[in-house]
């Protein structure tokens, strides 16, 4: 049965071809201005971009010169961008980097619709799915709860593999050796997501920018003669200060927090 209004968008394995000639925006918008109508909200493409990790100087910048991962999550900025409420992957996860996996792991995560993805990566289907649909050896598909191991525990701990080779021994063929059960994948480790670690890393330089940014209002504001010289002047410098002080002790606390969070995590 199919929903009425049925809005897909697809990523196939091959991944759709991409001018290497255009610009990252011109590519988004598919050059159409600037904007982006994102889940019904117009955005302007740099933010939009910001959201899959790329730097707003890379909004002009050619796709030739984009890394793997870079092009991987261009194309998924791409695909999230359309208007759907039915997301079909195809063996997405084949040859992105780490960051663009974890990045992918948040999206698909996030998506407010439904998603069908195909996929080999079994910590991957850990980490996304809520259930699994799985061939039984007999023709048949059969659908799991949860992701790959918690199919593997309904099926009594054996891969499909597993259950063939014992009926072969049950029939007096030759055993093939298997991977046992303690072999299975193990359920997803807990850890900051990609977003958390890039704030993490990000924020002692933004930290030392606002702290730069305040030392200098406040060497100005040290000038005894400055507020008899400009008063309105001044008074804009003080307001100026005021805010760039709220702004690094948002941005402490944010570290703060991460920090203490990736320390919980890590044990």
């Amino acid at each position: 049965r199919l929903g009425t209004n049925l809005e897909i968008a697809t990523l196939d394995q091959k991944r759709e071809a991409v001018d290497p000639q255009e610009t990252l925006a011109q590519y988004l918008t598919d050059g159409r201005g600037e904007n982006l109508v994102i889940n019904g909200e117009q955005r302007h493409v740099v933010s939009y971009m910001k959201d899959f990790l790329f730097k707003p100087e890379q909004a002009r910048t050619p796709v030739r010169e984009l890394s793997g991962g870079e092009r991987a999550r261009l194309l998924l900025a791409r695909v999230l961008a359309r208007p759907a409420n039915l997301l079909v992957l195809d063996e997405p996860t084949n040859d992105l980097d780490m960051e663009t996996l974890e990045l992918l792991q948040e999206l698909v995560a996030g998506f407010a619709g439904t998603v069908i993805l195909v996929s080999h990566d079994r910590d991957f289907l850990d980490r996304t799915v809520t259930s699994l649909i799985a061939p039984d050896g007999e023709g048949r598909w059969i659908e799991y709860a949860g992701g790959y191991s918690d199919m593997l525990a309904q099926r009594g701990g054996t891969r499909l593999d597993d259950r063939k080779a014992r009926a072969k021994a049950d029939n007096g063929e030759a055993p093939v050796t298997t991977r046992s059960e303690a072999a299975a994948p193990k359920g997803p480790a807990k850890k900051l997501s990609f977003k958390q670690k890039f704030a993490l890393e990000s924020l002692p330089k933004k930290i030392e920018a606002v702290t730069a940014s305040i030392s200098r209002l406040e060497n100005n504001i040290a000038d005894p003669a400055y507020y008899e010289r400009d008063p309105a002047s001044f008074q804009k410098t003080i307001a100026a200060l005021d805010k760039e002080r709220a702004t690094l002790a948002a941005l402490e606390e944010e570290w703060l927090e991460l920090e203490m969070l990736r320390e919980e995590m890590e044990g």
